[in-house]
C-alpha cells in the first residue's frame, strides 16, 4: 500500500488538463492538491486522471486473462516471468504484480480524493458534481473488481487515507469487496451517468456500462437473479445492438464507438505516448519484416499472448465457425524454422512507430451482456429464454442455433460459447475460475488448486511486515 498511498504521486498524479479528447493529458504537477479541487473543470480533469490509471492497468490485462489460460501462451519462451505465469511457476517477486497492483490502487486513490473534494461543495457550485461522482465510483468499482479477481482479498480503502492509516490497513475478503464497496459503487454509478456521449467525452462509462459490469459483478458472487435482473435491462434499454459482421468489432479504420460498444479501455495513436500495445505485442516474430509487410506494424514486435493451435482446433470445423480464423490467425508462416506462427487478428493495426496503436482494450460488449444474460437466465431455471440470447450471438456469424436443451447442457454450451465470442479479449482465465472449471482444464498445465489467484506483490507484504494484517495468498510464502 505504501507505493498506493505515496506523498509524491498525491501531489501529481491527479493534475490532469483536456486536449483533444478526454484521454489527451497534459500533466501540471507545479500544481498542489490545496488549490485543484475549485471548479466543474478541475473535477472533470481528476475523473480523467482515473482513466489515465486505468489505462496503464489494462496494459498487462492478456497475461492475467489470456496467458494464463488454455487459450494463449508465451510462444517465444523468452521472457521468464510470462514463462512461469504460463506454467504456474510464479513468484510474488514478478515485477508485473507490483505495477497492477499499483496502477489499480493509483485509481482507487484518485476516486477517493476526487470523492473527498467534491462531497463538501454543493452543485451549485460544481454543475456536474452527480456526473463526477458517479464516473469515478464506476471507476474505483471496476478497479477493485479487477483487483479482487486477480489477488483475492485486497485492502478496502474507501477514503482519502494518510500514509500511516495505509500501514494498517489489511486485507478484507472479496466478498466484503463485493457487498461494501463493488455493488454499492455501481448501483450509485448508474444513476449519475449519462447513456451517452457526444463529441469529446465518447468513452466515458455510461449507465449501460454501470449495469453491465453491475451484472458481471452478480454473476460473479453467483447472485443470479440479481445478475438477471440487472443485465435485462441493459439488453430492453434498446442502447446496443450486435454489428452485423464479427469483423467489423476489430476492424481499426472504422469508429470502435459502435452499436455494439459498451465500455473500452481508450487508446489514441498519433505519437503523444497514448496509443496501446497490442498491436505490437502480440504479433509474432518472424524472419523478415513480416509484421510490415503483412500488417503494417512498425516499431518492432514482442510475440506475447499467442493463441495455441489447441485453441484454433478447438473451434468448430464443420461448419467453420467464422470467428475462428479473427480469433486465431494460423498464416502458416514459418519461423525460426521450427514452428507455425499464430497470431489474434483482433489486435492488428497498422501502427507508425512501436506501442502507437489506436486499438482498444474492449472490457464491455454487447455480445458479452447477452451471455452473461443467458447464462444467468439458465442459472434460473428459465433455459429456453437463455438460448434465445445466446442464439442471437450465434446468428450473427451463421452458426447453427441451439432448441431443447437441459439446464446441464445448456450450461456447457453458453461457457463454451464465451470462448468462441469473446476469445483473446481477456475473460477466459476469469471464466474458468468463475465457473470452477480453471482446475480441472488447467491441471494438466501444472494449475494447482491455490493458483485460482496470482500471489499478492512481494514488495507489499515487506512493508506491512505483519502476517497476521497483510498476509500472502496460500500456497505462494
Amino acid at each position: 500500500m505504501k507505493k498506493s498511498i505515496n506523498i509524491v504521486i498525491i501531489v501529481s498524479v491527479l493534475l490532469m488538463s483536456c486536449v483533444k479528447n478526454f484521454l489527451d493529458i497534459i500533466p501540471e504537477s507545479s500544481v498542489t492538491t490545496d488549490i485543484l479541487y475549485k471548479t466543474d473543470k478541475d473535477f472533470q480533469d481528476a475523473v480523467t486522471g482515473c482513466y489515465t490509471a486505468l489505462r496503464s492497468a489494462y496494459n498487462d490485462m492478456y497475461i492475467y486473462g489470456d496467458e494464463r489460460s488454455d487459450d494463449a501462451w508465451h510462444a517465444l519462451g523468452n521472457d521468464v516471468t510470462m514463462n512461469a505465469i504460463n506454467n504456474f511457476a510464479e513468484r510474488s517477486s514478478e515485477s508485473v504484480f507490483a505495477s497492477t497492483w499499483r496502477n489499480y490502487y493509483l485509481v482507487i486513490f484518485r476516486a477517493n480524493v476526487l470523492l473527498s473534494k467534491i462531497d463538501k461543495l454543493d452543485a451549485s457550485v460544481i454543475p456536474n458534481k452527480n456526473r463526477h461522482v458517479a464516473e469515478a465510483k464506476f471507476l474505483r468499482a471496476l478497479a477493485y473488481f479487477d483487483l479482487v479477481n486477480i489477488f483475492g482479498d485486497v485492502p478496502k480503502v474507501t477514503t482519502d487515507i494518510s500514509v500511516s492509516d495505509a500501514y494498517k490497513s489489511g486485507r478484507i475478503s472479496a466478498a466484503v469487496i463485493f457487498s461494501d464497496v463493488i455493488i454499492p459503487d455501481l448501483l450509485d454509478a448508474e444513476t449519475g451517468l449519462l447513456v451517452k456521449y457526444t463529441g469529446a467525452d465518447i468513452g466515458r462509462a455510461t449507465v449501460g456500462a454501470a449495469k453491465s459490469l453491475l451484472g458481471r459483478a452478480y454473476l460473479t458472487i453467483k447472485d443470479f437473479p440479481k445478475a438477471e435482473a440487472k443485465l435485462a435491462e441493459v439488453v430492453s434499454s434498446n442502447t446496443y445492438a450486435l454489428l452485423p459482421k464479427y469483423s467489423d468489432l476489430f476492424d481499426y479504420t472504422k469508429n470502435e464507438h459502435h452499436s455494439e460498444y459498451i465500455f473500452d479501455i481508450e487508446y489514441i495513436a498519433g505519437g503523444l505516448s497514448l496509443g496501446s500495445h497490442f498491436s505490437n505485442s502480440f504479433v509474432p516474430k518472424s524472419t523478415g519484416s513480416f509484421a510490415d509487410t503483412y500488417f503494417n506494424i512498425k516499431g518492432g514486435v514482442g510475440e506475447m499472448n499467442s493463441p495455441t493451435i489447441e485453441y484454433f482446433r478447438a473451434f468448430s470445423s464443420n461448419p467453420v465457425d467464422p470467428r475462428r480464423d479473427i480469433t486465431v490467425d494460423t498464416n502458416k508462416l514459418f519461423y525460426r524454422f521450427i514452428q507455425i506462427s499464430t497470431v489474434t487478428r483482433k489486435y492488428i493495426a497498422p501502427t507508425a512507430s512501436l506501442n502507437d496503436s489506436p486499438a482498444n482494450w474492449k472490457v464491455i460488449r454487447y455480445a458479452d451482456v447477452l451471455l452473461m444474460y443467458a447464462e444467468a437466465l439458465n442459472e434460473n431455471g428459465k433455459t429456453t429464454e437463455a438460448l434465445v440470447n445466446l442464439n442471437k450471438v450465434r446468428a450473427r456469424v451463421s452458426m447453427p442455433t441451439y432448441s431443447g436443451l437441459s439446464q446441464t447442457q445448456a450450461r456447457d454450451i453458453i461457457f463454451n460459447e464465451r470462448r468462441w465470442e469473446l476469445g483473446m479479449e481477456g475473460h477466459r482465465w476469469f471464466d474458468l475460475v468463475r465457473t470452477g472449471r480453471a482446475l480441472t482444464v488447467m491441471a494438466s498445465y501444472g494449475m494447482k488448486a491455490y493458483n485460482v489467484v496470482f500471489p499478492i506483490p512481494l514488495r507489499e507484504i515487506q512493508v506491512i511486515n505483519d502476517a497476521s494484517v497483510f498476509p500472502q495468498n496460500a500456497g505462494y510464502d
